[in-house]
């Protein structure tokens, strides 16, 4: 009888302990599809544009940058807006700007003029608002209102309001520079790669300028770009990288991670340093500033597999038309400032 009752206690033992492991596993099985669930949501609710390509052309940039200039200039009724234009036309060609005809622009300034706006008439369009973000990426801070300081005929010098272009080129206006188109081209040293960037050619020395006006984020040796400094944007969209700069002497006076530089500040010297583990090495081999500039829609973009960085040859000929003078202003360091300062409306904000 006692047997009887132990294996009895002994089965009841089993059937519990089962009950638990099966109870776990529903348990187990319940928290993954749960899990799987509040992953997919988050999924869904951070969908972002993870590829973009920039070809539009320079002429098309000069053409709707002066629609764009001359509708604030003129006071007119209607001001364009020169990103609003390119992504019309970047979605009504599927980005293929070869197909670009004069009269689809001139078509589309009309309806706009004539009360239309542009909500109305891309609304069927699917493409647009993903071109829109894009080039709104890209372009936001180019072209706006600003005051730049100006050289009155008595010496003088005061603060004149402007509507128009206030990035800058990234080479000091009076200093000689050439480039060519190779972005995406090999490059081998460390790993095999592509070239993220323009090289912009000049000498040694050359004050190297800030495109538009941001944050300092880094600054410091990179054995692949040796001396270098990336800034950000303060919408935080756009991070620019300025590579390759001087031996001994990269930075202009008193940079440093976390300084807001302005768009048209000195920030450094061209030069050849980068490729090699060790600091402060030559071992580029023609002098150049190595100009990128990469698209955050996310921040995980930023160091993740899923960077942006586009091709910015025509931008580098675009700003062309804004360069910043410049000139010594220490005798001990031989550092060059501004010569013409300016007051962006975005370090008011």
């Amino acid at each position: 009888m006692l047997l009887k009752a132990i294996n009895i206690r002994k089965n009841k033992i089993k059937i519990i302990s089962i009950c638990l492991i099966v109870l776990a596993l529903i348990s187990i099985c319940i928290y993954c599809v749960l899990a799987n669930s509040e992953e997919e949501k988050v999924e869904e609710e951070k969908k972002y544009i993870k590829w973009v390509e920039y070809n539009v052309s320079l002429d098309l940039m000069e053409k709707t940058s002066k629609l764009d200039i001359d509708s604030h200039n003129k006071n007119e009724e209607v001001k364009l807006n020169w990103i609003e234009l390119l992504a019309y036309l970047a979605a009504k060609y599927g980005g293929n700007f070869s197909l670009y005809k004069q009269k689809d622009l001139d078509n589309l300034v009309e309806r706009l003029r004539s009360g239309e706006h542009i909500e109305e008439i891309t609304k069927d369009m699917k493409l647009y608002s993903y071109y829109f973000e894009s080039y709104d990426a890209i372009l936001n801070q180019f072209i706006g209102d600003y005051e730049i300081e100006t050289l009155n005929s008595d010496g003088s010098k005061t603060y004149k309001k402007k509507y128009g272009i206030k990035a800058f080129l990234p080479i000091a206006k009076n200093y000689g520079f050439s480039h060519y188109n190779d972005f995406g081209a090999s490059r081998s040293y460390g790993y095999k790669r592509v070239h993220l960037g323009n090289d912009l050619m000049g000498s040694i020395g050359t004050p190297i300028i800030a495109v538009e006006t941001g944050v300092v984020e880094a600054l410091g040796w990179n054995q692949y770009g040796g001396w270098r400094i990336g800034i950000r944007s303060l919408d935080g969209r756009r991070y620019y990288y300025y590579a390759h700069l001087r031996k001994d002497h990269p930075y202009a006076k008193n940079m440093e991670e976390g300084k807001i530089v302005e768009a048209g500040d000195v920030i450094g010297y061209l030069g050849m340093t980068g490729y090699s583990a060790k600091e402060n090495v030559n071992n580029i081999n023609v002098p150049h500033l190595h100009f990128g500039m990469q698209l955050i829609f996310d921040e995980s973009q930023k160091e993740g597999v899923n960077q942006i960085w586009i091709d910015v040859y025509n931008i580098i000929d675009f700003l062309k038309k804004n360069k910043s003078e410049v000139y010594k202003a220490y005798e001990d360091t031989k550092d060059y400032e501004r010569k013409y300062d300016i007051i962006d409306p975005i370090t008011q904000e």
